[in-house]
């Protein structure tokens, strides 16, 4: 894909702010005793670029982001997490956010549920069973609450950020 030097530029900053947004929500002590659940604000970040740049930007900021953070603050395992979750969560959105009757936040509701059904999906097979799937209801409850915030977030940006 070739890009000028002004869209680079912008992609950067986004890659920049999703990891910073990833540093500042690892700060932030846990809302509830539930292991793995967080808001995603990172997401914040990819689902601007998915609504403002496009599928591929989006895909590059999103991959760029998962490989630095897994380098600079996880672990093979965490990485693998993230793969599954950032897969997964921009297909489904990019999915429904062609059809007209899913505004931003809807779309970002779809993503942050299954960015934790592919993480389950993980789970169950790098622990070979299928136990951890009784956490999903809770981790569907958190992607819903983390979709709407982030889908809330994201909907003032695009409408006020124009680049």
């Amino acid at each position: 894909m070739k890009m000028n030097t002004k869209k680079l530029t912008q992609l950067s900053i986004c890659v920049t702010i999703a990891m910073a947004l990833s540093f500042l929500e690892s700060q932030i002590p846990a809302f509830v005793a539930v292991p793995g659940v967080k808001v995603g604000l990172t997401n914040i970040a990819v689902f601007f670029v998915l609504y403002r740049f496009g599928v591929k930007e989006a895909a590059i900021v999103s991959a760029i982001r998962v490989f630095l953070l897994g380098l600079l603050f996880g672990n093979f395992v965490s990485t693998l997490y993230s793969i599954a979750g950032a897969v997964l969560s921009l297909v489904v959105m990019v999915l429904f956010k062609k059809l007209a009757f899913f505004g931003e936040v809807g779309v970002s509701v779809l993503g942050g549920i299954t960015h934790n059904i592919a993480q389950i999906g993980m789970a169950c097979l790098l622990l070979r069973s299928d136990a951890i799937i009784y956490y999903l209801p809770v981790l569907l409850l958190s992607g819903v609450l983390a979709g709407i915030v982030v889908g809330i977030v994201s909907a003032i940006l695009i409408k006020k950020i124009k680049l």
